[in-house]
């Protein structure tokens, strides 16, 4: 019987919402030959859910082959993958600080969608699931986005924000998974380790 999944994830926030979990893990991360950015780019015409799903399911094939050529023991491979969406278009992780600037400048004021894909692979069986949630923000004038992007926390983000960091002062309401939006749905991932037969 397993007792810890592989997570292929470099987000401590996806370490820490598998923790509250009280699922053990072990890391499977990329090592610098893979180039894990090429995989999150998007397809001409691609809509948010495909998208995020196809991200997913991507990173979670490199994952597999990453733990058969090291070698490992086996046992459950978990992926995950966040997109922000404002209508059909889609807002990764900024490239630099004016790109963050920019899509935060678009988002505020406006309502948006966060969709969070997982991924679960245990041996030949491969379970999925799909978290989508709405976050309402409030206007933000140009200095209040220039203070938030110099705070750095908007880097390396999807959206260009992080819900559990200094940004929730500008969201005025949320509908779905505040787990998922961090980017862990734990009611979704809890489903797929009980269709895998995952003890938790």
């Amino acid at each position: 019987m397993d007792d810890f999944v592989y997570l292929a994830s470099q987000s401590p926030r996806r370490r820490q919402l598998l923790e509250q979990l009280g699922v053990r893990y072990e890391l499977l991360l990329p090592d610098a030959a893979e180039d894990a950015e090429a995989l999150e780019a998007v397809l001409h015409n691609e809509v948010p859910a495909a998208y995020v799903k196809r991200v997913t399911g991507l990173k979670l094939d490199a994952a597999v082959a990453r733990r058969k050529q090291r070698q490992l023991p086996p046992a459950p491979i978990l992926c995950s993958d966040t997109t922000v969406a404002l209508g059909r278009i889609i807002y990764g992780k900024p490239d630099d600080a004016r790109d963050a600037a920019r899509m935060l400048g678009e988002l505020a004021g406006h309502t948006h969608r966060v969709l969070t894909a997982v991924a679960l692979q245990r041996g030949d069986q491969r379970f999925e699931a799909l978290s989508t949630s709405r976050v309402s923000f409030d206007a933000m004038t140009a200095d209040q986005i220039r203070a938030y992007v110099a705070s750095g926390e908007p880097l390396g983000k999807a959206g260009a924000y992080a819900i559990q960091g200094r940004v929730a002062m500008y969201i005025a309401k949320i509908n779905g998974s505040y787990s998922g939006i961090m980017g862990l749905p734990l009611r979704e991932t809890a489903l797929l380790l009980h269709a895998a037969r995952f003890p938790i």
